[in-house]
């Protein structure tokens, strides 16, 4: 059955640097820009440097609505973007992945780092778990992704992930895709039951 979700904030996570490809640029830009245009508020670390800052001017001299969200420890360093339709600063990271979760409908993860990877994964888990069914997609461009991919098929096949989980990360190269993917995401259910299946076999190779 199709359907559309209303989607009216995305949380972006992205690199605080600009990397030595001229298409990451280009391509925050365009999904600054498609936020903006599809009246969708950006969220994101609220950071005046790298991807993040692309991303966050593009959406704002789109007329978009930007949050930004940054640690103090880190808005001391005076990479904090000052321009921003809101800033809020938190006392930890912890603290600002979970106002990230609570202030967005989605998540997009664009090329980055450590921190990058950390906020993917940490949403992916929520989804995982059942803490917050929101889509998470990641913005393929350049391929940057195609290896972290492909490890997470190797932790399908090696029986880490199931194949439901995977399969529900929304993955493309185009921006303004990626959003429809969003918009009409339909989730593949994973049996209830499968944290259960996990303990059975654990007790039945324990025993063995």
């Amino acid at each position: 059955m199709n359907h559309t979700l209303q989607i009216n904030s995305i949380c972006v996570f992205c690199g605080s640097a600009l990397g030595k490809d001229a298409i990451y640029r280009k391509t925050a830009a365009v999904l600054g820009k498609a936020l903006a245009d599809n009246n969708i508020e950006l969220v994101y670390g609220g950071s005046n440097i790298g991807l993040m800052r692309v991303l966050a001017d593009a959406a704002m001299e789109a007329g978009g609505k930007v949050t930004g969200i940054m640690p103090k420890l880190l808005a001391k360093k005076e990479i904090l973007h000052s321009g921003l339709t809101r800033v809020i600063t938190v006392d930890t990271m912890a603290e600002r992945k979970h106002l990230m979760g609570e202030y967005s409908d989605a998540f997009i993860t664009m090329p980055g780092g450590y921190g990058t990877l950390d906020e993917l994964f940490e949403v992916l888990s929520w989804f995982q778990l059942g803490i917050a069914k929101k889509p998470v997609a990641i913005l393929n461009v350049n391929d940057y992704f195609y290896h972290l991919l492909q490890f997470l098929d190797l932790t399908v096949a090696q029986g880490y992930l199931r194949s439901e989980h995977r399969e529900n990360i929304l993955v493309d190269k185009d921006p303004h895709i990626l959003i429809e993917k969003i918009r009409t995401f339909n989730e593949i259910e994973v049996d209830s039951k499968w944290v259960d299946m996990l303990i059975d076999d654990t007790r039945k190779n324990h025993k063995s």
